[in-house]
């Protein structure tokens, strides 16, 4: 059986916060069926709207919540529900409080029609001015969330949650068949298949949200320290130091070994604080996106992901189109940009070109060269034509020692050249493809040592890079945001020019 909206919040909060903001309900309709309705859906819940609203801590920290409950009318939204949400929004935004909204719904309250169905508009503005204020919104959707609030409010989240198995949608499936003569498909309005399109961050069972709030909360509403700890610097490399500048096939090689640490490795080694997000095509698709803190700053982050020991996954148009959702909001929330490029390329298929990857690609790169926050691009491994391409505009790139960044992989570019793939390793040598020639062009400003492979030593490379990261984004955090602009327009305006 379902949660009732006080149980749900029973389970966020920490026990004895929680205080209700709401006003009882003074206002009752003409009709006399309608209120007889109204009058058993508050004997029977004991409360006098379908919604709760309030505030509470969750681990400590205050956040505002809103929490519909669904025996009162299935959830619905009439105008009364619609003010007392509103009102719950405004008093988060003036508050500068996170918010947290648990929709259950069946939608708009058909009894009151057209001016139930125009309240959506009213919430929705005033979760916009929340979000526009820099504020964190976050939403669960709950079995099930449908219609109206499905289509506004409650996937307006910067961080969408929902329910195991929750049915979510437009349109419900006795209403679609009514109209289309035809059913519905049973898993289109599943939460699991919303998260595999990367419409939902992740599915989260209720018993587990309060620690992925938790953990959430805590990375959202981080201030940056101004350095990372001088203590979780890593040891200096051991007197066995690679060769300066790598030999570029031998690190090509390097790069697809099983055993290199991927950016799901990377992140759980280095972070102090990790949320794993859902991404296009499930836990393991081609795309990592998380909220991390690594040595006290705070970051959103998108990554590529290797499937090591298995036929590589490409870097689909759905993958783009989350990147750059979690740019926008990662902007919104003034918190930094992490991309990590590690890939063979983007998806090559007739699909991939109705898709419009291509398009994609296009859209990453103009979302990440005009983003506002601060981007830290990191090249782990791979960087294979344009799906790498996409994610590589930044303020500063670091690089692992045996990263590279080719229009195509090797064997490709001998295809085109030589016509066969048996000279990849001296177009590898030649096209200048390696971390230490990407700097020479301006493109990479660190390269992080590999001694000599990152597979050999997986704890100490990623200590390393995690410093790394770390140190870059405070300084980035540090430098006033026009001039880090300016910066940025002027590295991209001289990217592949000789450094001299």
């Amino acid at each position: 059986m379902s949660l009732t909206a006080h149980q749900l919040i029973g389970l966020l909060v920490d026990p004895g916060s929680f205080v209700s903001w709401d006003d009882p309900v003074t206002t009752e309709p003409r009709d006399a069926e309608y209120r007889a309705s109204l009058t058993r859906a508050r004997e029977r819940t004991g409360i006098d709207e379908a919604v709760v609203t309030g505030i509470g801590r969750i681990g400590g920290g205050q956040a505002a919540l809103i929490a519909s409950e669904f025996g009162f009318l299935g959830g619905s939204i009439g105008v009364a529900t619609a003010e007392r949400i509103t009102r719950a929004v405004e008093q988060a935004t003036a508050a500068r409080l996170p918010l947290i909204a648990l929709p259950v719904s069946g939608g708009t309250r058909m009894q009151e029609g057209s001016a139930a169905f125009l309240c959506m508009l009213r919430i929705t503005a005033a979760v916009q001015a929340h979000r526009a204020a820099g504020l964190p919104y976050l939403t669960y959707l709950r079995n099930p969330t449908m219609g109206g609030v499905f289509a506004s409010w409650g996937t307006l989240g910067h961080l969408v949650f929902a329910e195991p198995e929750a049915r979510l949608g437009f349109l419900g499936p006795r209403v679609y068949e009514e109209l289309r003569g035809v059913q519905l498909p049973p898993d289109v309005q599943r939460a699991e298949t919303l998260a595999e399109r990367g419409l939902v961050d992740a599915v989260v069972a209720p018993e587990e949200l309060r620690e992925v709030l938790r953990r959430s909360l805590s990375v959202l509403t981080r201030r940056a320290l101004p350095s990372p700890s001088p203590s979780s610097a890593p040891p200096a490399p051991a007197p066995r130091s690679p060769v300066e500048q790598p030999d570029a096939w031998e690190a090509v090689l390097r790069t697809r070994h099983p055993d290199r640490p991927g950016t799901r490795e990377l992140l759980r080694r280095t972070t102090e604080e990790l949320v794993l997000l859902d991404s296009p095509g499930g836990r393991d698709g081609a795309l990592v996106r998380a909220l991390a803190v690594l040595d006290g700053q705070p970051a959103v982050v998108v990554g590529q992901q290797r499937r090591a020991g298995a036929q590589e996954r490409p870097f689909t148009a759905a993958d783009l189109r989350s990147v750059r959702r979690t740019a926008r909001f990662a902007e919104q929330l003034g918190l930094p940009l992490v991309t990590v490029v590690d890939t063979a390329g983007a998806e090559l298929s007739a699909q991939a070109e109705l898709d419009g990857v291509a398009v994609e690609i296009a859209h990453c790169l103009t979302t990440l060269l005009s983003l506002r926050t601060p981007v830290l691009a990191v090249l782990l491994g791979q960087g294979s034509g344009g799906g790498a391409l996409a994610l590589l505009p930044a303020d500063r790139v670091l690089a692992a020692g045996n990263a590279w960044l080719a229009p195509l992989p090797p064997e490709g570019a001998s295809a085109i050249v030589h016509r066969d793939g048996s000279h990849a390793p001296e177009l590898a040598r030649a096209q200048g493809i390696g971390a230490h020639d990407l700097a020479a062009v301006g493109l990479v400003d660190t390269v992080v040592p590999e001694l000599p492979d990152a597979a050999d030593e997986p704890a100490a490379f990623c200590a390393r890079l995690g410093h790394a990261i770390a140190t870059a984004l405070a300084t980035l955090t540090a430098t006033p945001a026009s001039d880090r602009l300016t910066a940025r327009t002027t590295r991209h305006r001289r990217l592949g020019d000789l450094v001299t």
